[in-house]
């Protein structure tokens, strides 16, 4: 069974997410955590529940999704792995950091690339890349069918899509990436996303104004 926790930090209100499997084996995804107390929260829950993490996870590397990269290899001693195509976006982010308020930002490098279709093995569980670009040119988001939840990062929201207007967006790109990878999955898939609360495949696909049966955008 796949345990899902998350974690709401930072001023963008992003989702960071600590998955583990019923022996502890964890993964960390898109840690957001930038205050000390918000780097405790993460801490004590993870020391709580005796979780082990092995891997840490980047859905892609836009600065709200990264800011607590080098605390958590540095705190756990794990590895950091993301698409090839996100480098860019991480190596950017020390740039933008500053003009969003994070003057304290530390910057980090990946340790390995994550490809389409790879299985990730987390304990007793497996994850499923599965590559959504649009919103982040290399962005992916993590399946579990045994479960049927996936780590959507920032692609499909309850009513929304994730935004296009950054460098290496692409609108169009973004809304046939959702149709083909995520709405293809089976319609209870929750989707557990970057910001906000979660929903269901099923219900964006009735209801979503962007990609949805009464799309109006």
């Amino acid at each position: 069974m796949l345990r899902i926790q998350t974690f709401t930090f930072n001023p963008f209100q992003e989702n960071t997410y600590v998955i583990s499997d019923s022996e502890g084996h964890a993964a960390i995804i898109d840690p957001g955590n930038y205050e000390s107390s918000e780097n405790q929260l993460l801490v004590d829950y993870i020391r709580e529940e005796n979780l082990k993490p092995e891997l840490l996870l980047n859905t892609h590397c836009h600065i709200d999704h990264v800011l607590g990269n080098a605390f958590v290899k540095r705190t756990f001693g794990i590895s950091l792995w993301i698409h090839e195509q996100e480098s860019p976006v991480l190596n950017s982010a020390k740039v933008f950091a500053p003009n969003y308020g994070f003057a304290r930002y530390e910057a980090t490098e990946p340790d390995g690339y994550l490809t389409e279709n790879q299985i990730i093995q987390i304990g007793n569980e497996r994850l499923k890349v599965l590559f959504v670009p649009g919103h982040a040119p290399g962005h992916v988001v993590f399946y579990h069918e045994p479960s049927k939840q996936c780590i959507g990062g920032d692609t499909l929201f309850r009513g929304s899509i994730g935004r296009t207007d950054l460098p290496g967006g692409n609108h169009d790109l973004l809304l046939k990436k959702i149709k083909s990878e995520l709405f293809t999955l089976p319609e209870e898939t929750i989707i557990y996303p970057g910001h906000g609360p979660t929903t269901t495949i099923g219900f964006e696909k009735e209801y979503n104004p962007f990609v949805g049966k009464k799309a109006t955008f």
